[in-house]
């Protein structure tokens, strides 16, 4: 690994056998990497950055402005979040598999003895995975029909530093396993940018434009996902 430094920025380089340069500016602390060919050579990849210090300092000041929940413990009377409402958590210990139950303010987590707080997390992660998947093939199906467009597969993954992402040749989406957590209409808009990457790769006028056109209040909502906190990770790089 090589480093570029650009004043106080500090970036990490990694060339493997890629086509394209890939630039991330990853939370907590705003830390840049960029991913670039092979064939490029330092002084190049240099060149790139500085003409991209403009977005790298703005991406590391809305990340360290970003809110960020309290480490979880997974224990009886922590708050939990799902589709954007906050739950007060019930631990309950038996001698079954585990289970996960939503009712009314309360998310119940029906755990073995001993469970430790890794595998606690490890059961409400796949929780919300669970219900994520219940949702988005109907969001799927619903703008579909509307943008004309077809989604041949999606997935659902921890990312450090997007809510979704859009591979367009494979027509497969990814999304943010996080997006269970917040208001559903997050999940929504996050699901129509990444459709609308099927009609437009870029972030460029027309694909604003398209944007527009199916969610009129896009901008607001993109607003309020970016507001919302984090979740607490042990962020390792």
């Amino acid at each position: 690994m090589q480093e570029i430094q650009l004043g106080d920025i500090t970036i990490e380089v990694t060339q493997k056998d890629i086509k394209n340069v890939h630039l991330s500016v990853y939370p907590p602390f705003g830390q840049v990497k960029i991913a670039a060919p092979i064939r490029m050579n330092l002084d190049t990849i240099r060149i790139y950055a500085i003409t991209k210090l403009s977005w790298i300092r703005k991406q590391q000041t809305k990340i360290k402005a970003q809110k960020r929940e309290a480490p979880r413990e997974y224990l009886t009377k922590e708050s939990h979040y799902y589709l954007g409402k906050r739950y007060m958590l019930k631990v309950i210990e038996h001698n079954s598999a585990p289970v996960v139950k939503l009712k009314y303010n309360t998310i119940e987590l029906y755990i073995r003895p001993h469970t430790d707080t890794a595998k606690r997390k490890e059961i409400l992660d796949e929780w919300y995975r669970a219900k994520l998947k219940e949702m988005i093939p109907v969001l799927i199906a619903k703008w579909e029909k509307v943008m004309a467009v077809e989604v041949k597969e999606f997935g659902i993954k921890k990312m450090k530093t997007k809510w979704g992402t859009c591979s367009i040749d494979a027509q497969r989406i990814w999304l943010n396993l996080e997006l269970a957590k917040k208001p559903s209409n997050c999940l929504e808009y996050i699901i129509i940018h990444e459709m609308t990457h099927l009609l437009e790769r870029n972030h460029n006028t027309r694909f604003v434009a398209l944007m527009n056109q199916f969610m009129p209040n896009w901008k607001e909502v993109k607003e309020e996902l970016n507001r919302l906190p984090v979740s607490h990770t042990e962020w390792g790089y």
